[in-house]
């Protein structure tokens, strides 16, 4: 069942740009399946508006739908039979449906063919938007899913259409906060089997709402040759990239575990100048991220870089389906699934409920802690922190320990943090120390007790595997 989840950020700015006292033109990007259509479909819910969905057709089919789609709206009989072999005249029926006390929102979906098909079009639609539309009650919206396309045609300073824009927004993904709103029937503990796969794109969440059992959903949605996910991001990469294999072999060896530059190369036997070029490309598409200790003064000059792929679905696939795609084009269906079931929560869960600690420590905020970054941090004696929030301002910094396992944690846990919180130089000198501690199946008595007596925060998840902490330390999220 389709949920319209979160996005209120994105509705409240659309809003603003509606109330404008004059015309307004907003571009909306993110890649496929991310929730673009649903966000426009929403905000234009009881409002006077136009949706047209651009295809990959030639220029003259989808001039011919638009034109149909506005003569609809706009009762316009002759609109309908006209032949017209220009946009121009579209645009002026569009012009003459603005009244001054009703806005009109006119939004392009997929604008980024309408541009391929003609490569004037961004051309053609400047002089539209500059002698027709601007001086009238309108919102335009523009709305695409290919990155590179929506940059050059809309974004990127030599578009004839950049200076029109008055906002833009880039659609991520939604948050683990809200995805028990898209599942409110699971476990705290499925929904994040769940997200682990899923990340936060609306389309395959949706896929996976039928199926409680994560492996289950796996081997229907993902594994089986016919399924909607098993070459999914294939798709995603076809139409933004050229050498497609090429970013695969990157992708398929960061998914491995090879994070620095060094080692990627070498693991690929190429040099790394020549993996700057792709790297950069995948970051520009929200796969992937570079991380520097979070400490770093200078994070663009850092020498300390890691590269992790930021999509859990693209890392899922690319640990898990990628490299056994030969067995499963065999049928080799369950001997794949057993190998996922092996590992999947020690190599691939465990990874994402860090990510989720680190999100979540933003709402230690609320509670009066002080802290302006958020990040993970290594040194260079292998030692490493899941997470480390500190107040560049000021004098406290936070280490926190991520611990996704069936039993209880102990003290000693806490006495592990303690001794590598030491190796990190940052205010040596003069900073407070504070500790905090993530666990999904909770916490010895000792350690509740210690806890409570030296102020270290205690955290457990909703439905959580443990009895609820009973000292005011023991923080539920």
């Amino acid at each position: 069942m389709h949920r319209f989840v979160d996005r209120k950020k994105e509705l409240d700015t659309l809003s603003k740009e509606y109330q404008r006292s004059e015309a307004s033109f907003v571009v909306i990007y993110g890649r496929r399946r991310i929730g673009k259509t649903a966000l426009i479909n929403e905000f234009c819910k009881n409002r006077r508006a136009i949706f047209f969905l651009a295809t990959e057709e030639s220029e003259e089919e989808n001039r011919n739908s638009f034109k149909n789609t506005v003569a609809d709206f706009a009762g316009s009989a002759l609109l309908k039979d006209a032949s017209v072999s220009r946009w121009e005249p579209i645009f002026d029926q569009i012009a003459q449906c603005c009244t001054a006390d009703n806005r009109l929102i006119v939004a392009l979906d997929e604008f980024q063919y309408l541009g391929k098909a003609n490569p004037a079009f961004p051309s053609i639609l400047m002089r539209i938007w500059d002698q027709q539309l601007k001086k009238k009650n309108i919102m335009l919206i523009l709305s695409g899913s290919l990155i590179h396309m929506m940059t050059e045609q809309v974004l990127s300073y030599s578009s004839p259409l950049y200076g029109r824009r008055t906002a833009q927004m880039r659609i991520g993904q939604i948050s683990f906060n809200y995805y028990k709103e898209f599942t409110p029937e699971l476990s705290w503990a499925d929904q994040l089997l769940h997200y682990a796969v899923t990340g936060g794109v609306p389309k395959y969440i949706e896929l996976f709402q039928d199926k409680k059992d994560i492996y289950t959903a796996i081997r229907d949605n993902i594994m089986s040759r016919n399924a909607f996910l098993y070459a999914e991001p294939e798709f995603l990469l076809q139409k933004e990239v050229s050498e497609i294999g090429s970013y695969f072999s990157i992708l398929k060896t960061i998914a491995a575990g090879n994070h620095k530059l060094g080692k990627i190369a070498a693991v690929l036997n190429i040099k790394q100048t020549s993996l700057s070029k792709y790297l950069r490309i995948l970051s520009d598409l929200d796969i992937i991220k570079c991380e520097v200790p979070v400490t770093e003064e200078n994070p663009e000059k850092s020498k300390k870089g890691l590269y992790f792929i930021k999509d859990h679905f693209i890392k899922f696939w690319f640990q898990f389906i990628y490299p056994y795609q030969g067995l499963l084009e065999a049928d080799q269906d369950d001997y794949v699934m057993r190998k996922i079931q092996s590992v999947f929560i020690e190599n691939h869960v465990s990874y994402v409920y860090e990510d989720i600690c680190r999100e979540k420590m933003w709402d230690l905020l609320s509670m009066g802690c002080q802290f302006n970054r958020v990040g993970r941090w290594w040194g260079d004696s292998d030692v490493e922190i899941d997470i480390v929030a500190y107040d560049s301002f000021g004098n406290d910094i936070y280490f926190g320990e991520c611990k996704y396992s069936r039993n209880p944690k102990g003290i000693d846990v806490l006495y592990s943090l303690m001794e590598k919180s030491r190796h990190v130089n940052w205010n040596r000198t003069s900073r407070r120390n504070h500790y905090v501690l993530f666990s999904k199946s909770g916490y010895t008595e000792e350690l509740k007790n210690y806890a409570a007596a030296e102020d270290v925060m205690l955290f457990l998840p909703p439905q959580s595997d443990s009895a609820d902490c009973q000292t005011d330390s023991c923080l539920l999220y």
